[in-house]
C-alpha cells in the first residue's frame, strides 16, 4: 500500500512498510524512512507507483480550471474526494483525486482551508476583491517594469521625476515607484545619484549634498517660523570696561568678548563677556521652540543654518558699537604672575568696542611668540590675555588645544573656493581656547555648589559623553565642564545659560536635574550635534574635492595614515590607494590623482613615489569642547 500524506506544508507519497494505529512507517521514491502520523495521511492507493502518482496528478490538475471548481463545490465545507468525486462523475482514480487536491491548495483566494484535505470556497465578494488586488498587483509591476526599463536607457518618467529627492535621500521601498528604480539601478550598476544624473536630474552635484542636509533637518523649509521678536533688558547696570571680541572673519553669532582693566600697578581685571540671550526670552517660548528645534547652527563651507533668527541674533550678538546685555566672569590677577586672586560673576550691559578677526591679527601669533610689537589695535591687552592663557594652561596641566594640529578654513565666493591652513596652539587660537575653557568650568562649579542642574561635558577613559551631574572632564583637566560660551549657536549654552542666569539673580532654575525636558534636551542636542559635525566634515570634502578640480591638480603629495588610506596635504581630505606599497604611517607620498567624482566625493588616486623620510604633521579634528 501507498499512501498520500503531507509533512510541513507539503504533499508527498511513499510506501507503507509499517502501520500501527496512530503511525505509519513510510519510504519515499528515494529510499528515505520516515515516521508518518496517521492523521497527516489523505489518501491511500495501490496504482500507480508513488513517484509517478504526483507527476500524474500534477498533469489532471493543470487542465483544470479553478474558477470552475469554485463554481462547482457550493459554499458548504467539503473533502477533496467528494469534489473529484463530482467533477469526474464516479469514483476518481488515485492521481485524479490527487490532481484536485493540488489545484485546491494551489488556490488558497478560491478556496480555504478547513483541515487536512477539507476546503470551503471563498465568498462571493470576498474572492472578488482579493481578484481586483490580484490584478491591481499585476499592473502595478507591469507599471514597475515599464519604469525601469525606461530609468535603464536613461529616460527618467515624471512620476519618478517627482519623487527625486525622495528616492535619494530616504526612499519608501513599499512605493512602485522606489521598486522600479531600484531595479534600474541594479540592471545598471549604477548608484542612485549616477543613474539620475544620467537622466539629467542631477546638474549640480553641490545642491545634491546640500539637499541631503536640508532632507533630514529642514524638510519644511529654511525660514523661521513667525515670532515676536526678543526686548532686552535695559536696566541691567552698564560695565565701565570696553569689551572687544575675537572671532574668524564670517562669524555673525558673536557670544563671546573680553575686556581688560588695570585696577593698580600690582592688579588687572580681566573680563569675559558671554552675550546674554536668556535674558530675553524665557523656556517655552516661541523662540525657545525655535531654538530647540535647530538646536545648534550648522556649518558648511560657504553656509550656515544658524539656531536662531536673525532679528534674535542681531538684539544680542555682541556687535561693534552696540550695548548688549552679558554674562560677565571678572578675574582679579595679579600684574606679576598672573595669578587669579578672585573671581565674581555679574549680569549687565557692556560696550562693545570692537570685533576683531583672526585673519586681520594674524601678524600677532609670530609676533607675540618673538617678543615683538606689530603696532596693531589691542595688540597689548591681546598679549596680556594670552600671557593668561599659558599660565592657566599651566596650572591646569593639560593642553587647551592639540598643539600642531591643522584646522582648514573655507571660503567660497562666486563657485570658487579657497582653502586655508590654521595651525592649532597659535597665541591668539590659545587665548580664546582657554578663557572659555576658564568661563566654563568655573560656571559649571558654581551650579554644581549651588546644586543646580546643568548639562556637563564629560570625559573619562577616553570617552567623552554628556551629563546632568558634574563629572571631570579628563583631558581638560578641570572637576566639571559646562558649555556656556555659545548661548547663540548651541542649545545646551542656552539651557544652561538659564540656569546660571537664575542662579545669580536668586530664582528658581527653570530646569531640575531629573526634569524630563532637560533630559530631552540633552539627548536631542548630542545627537543633533554629531549629525551636523557629519555634514560639515561631508561638504568639506566635496569643496576641497572643487578645490583639486579648479586648480587642475594632477599630483599631489600625501601622508600615510595606515595602510592604503592616506591624507592629501593641504587639505582636510583623504583617500584609499591600491597600489600603495607597504610603508609605515606618517611616510609622504606623491600620487597621482584621476579626475574626482563630486557625486560619490571620491578621487581615485595613484602611487608615484616615496619622498623624503621626515613624517608629517597631524591632521585636524574639530575643536569639540570649547
Amino acid at each position: 500500500m501507498q499512501v498520500l500524506y503531507e509533512e510541513d506544508g507539503e504533499f508527498k507519497v511513499g510506501a507503507v512498510l509499517a502501520q500501527a494505529p496512530a503511525s505509519l512507517q513510510v519510504e519515499s521514491p528515494h529510499g528515505r524512512r520516515t515516521k508518518v502520523k496517521s492523521a497527516h495521511v489523505l489518501m491511500s492507493f495501490e496504482r500507480p507507483g508513488a513517484a509517478e502518482l504526483l507527476a500524474e496528478a500534477q498533469r489532471f490538475a493543470s487542465g483544470l480550471d479553478t474558477d470552475f471548481l469554485w463554481q462547482c463545490c457550493g459554499q458548504a465545507e467539503f473533502d477533496f474526494r467528494e469534489l473529484a468525486r463530482d467533477y469526474v462523475g464516479r469514483e476518481p482514480a488515485p492521481a485524479e483525486a490527487a490532481g484536485v487536491l493540488l489545484k485546491l491548495h494551489a488556490a488558497p483566494m478560491y478556496f480555504y482551508r478547513r483541515g487536512r484535505g477539507r476546503y470551503q470556497a471563498a465568498p462571493e465578494q470576498t474572492l472578488k476583491a482579493a481578484l481586483a488586488g490580484l490584478e491591481k498587483k499585476r499592473r502595478v509591476q507591469e507599471q514597475i517594469a515599464v519604469w525601469a526599463a525606461r530609468l535603464a536607457s536613461f529616460q527618467c518618467p515624471p512620476e519618478i521625476a517627482a519623487l527625486r529627492d525622495e528616492l535619494l535621500y530616504m526612499p519608501d521601498r513599499n512605493k512602485p515607484e522606489t521598486k522600479a528604480f531600484e531595479q534600474a539601478c541594479k540592471q545598471t550598476g549604477l548608484a542612485p545619484a549616477k543613474l539620475l544624473e544620467r537622466c539629467g536630474l542631477l546638474p549640480d552635484s553641490h545642491a545634491y549634498h546640500l539637499n541631503r542636509f536640508l532632507f533630514e533637518f529642514f524638510p519644511k523649509g529654511t525660514v523661521f517660523p513667525p515670532h515676536d521678536p526678543p526686548q532686552a533688558p535695559t536696566d541691567l547696570p552698564l560695565a565701565q570696561a570696553q569689551v572687544f571680541s575675537l572671532d574668524d572673519i564670517g562669524t555673525t553669532e558673536i557670544d563671546d568678548a573680553f575686556s581688560l582693566t588695570r585696577v593698580s600697578d600690582d592688579e588687572l581685571r580681566i573680563g569675559i563677556h558671554i552675550a546674554a540671550p536668556a535674558l530675553g526670552f524665557a523656556p517655552g517660548s516661541a523662540i525657545d521652540a525655535i531654538a530647540r528645534e535647530r538646536l545648534s547652527t550648522a556649518y558648511m563651507p560657504g553656509l550656515k543654518f544658524t539656531m536662531l533668527p536673525e532679528d534674535v541674533v542681531a538684539r544680542f550678538s555682541l556687535d561693534a558699537g552696540t550695548e548688549r546685555p552679558a554674562v560677565s566672569l571678572y578675574l582679579n590677577v595679579s600684574a606679576r604672575d598672573l595669578t587669579v586672586r578672585g573671581r565674581h560673576s555679574r549680569l549687565e550691559r557692556v560696550r562693545v568696542a570692537a570685533n576683531l578677526r583672526h585673519t586681520e591679527l594674524e601678524a600677532l601669533n609670530a609676533e607675540f611668540e618673538a617678543g615683538r610689537a606689530a603696532g596693531l589695535v589691542f595688540e597689548e591687552e591681546l598679549r596680556t590675555l594670552w600671557r593668561l592663557a599659558l599660565a592657566l594652561e599651566a596650572r591646569r596641566g593639560k593642553p587647551s588645544v592639540n598643539v600642531g594640529m591643522i584646522d582648514y578654513v573655507f571660503r567660497v565666493e562666486a563657485g570658487r573656493v579657497t582653502i586655508e591652513p590654521r595651525r592649532r596652539g597659535s597665541p591668539l587660537d590659545k587665548l580664546v581656547s582657554e578663557l572659555m575653557i576658564l568661563a566654563n568650568s568655573t560656571w559649571g562649579e558654581f551650579l554644581a555648589e549651588h546644586d543646580v542642574a546643568a548639562i556637563y561635558r564629560v570625559q573619562s577613559s577616553g570617552k567623552v559623553r554628556m551629563s546632568v551631574h558634574p563629572e571631570a572632564h579628563d583631558a581638560l583637566g578641570v572637576s566639571c565642564y559646562a558649555w556656556m560660551s555659545s548661548p547663540l549657536r548651541r542649545y545646551v549654552d542656552l539651557v544652561n545659560q538659564w540656569q546660571l542666569v537664575a542662579a545669580l539673580g536668586g530664582n528658581r532654575p527653570p530646569f531640575a536635574r531629573s526634569s524630563e525636558q532637560l533630559l530631552a534636551a540633552m539627548r536631542a542636542f548630542e545627537l543633533t550635534h554629531a549629525r551636523y559635525d557629519e555634514h560639515q566634515r561631508a561638504m568639506e570634502s566635496y569643496w576641497s574635492l572643487r578645490w583639486l578640480l579648479q586648480e587642475r591638480v594632477v599630483e599631489m603629495p600625501a601622508t600615510v595614515l595606515r595602510e592604503n588610506l592616506v591624507r592629501l596635504e593641504g587639505l582636510p581630505l583623504t583617500a584609499r590607494v591600491a597600489s600603495l606599497p607597504e610603508l609605515e604611517q606618517g611616510t609622504r607620498v606623491r600620487l597621482a590623482l584621476e579626475r574626482p567624482d563630486l557625486l560619490e566625493r571620491t578621487v581615485s588616486c595613484a602611487y608615484r613615489e616615496t619622498l623624503d623620510s621626515e613624517r608629517a604633521e597631524p591632521a585636524a579634528e574639530a575643536a569639540a569642547d570649547r
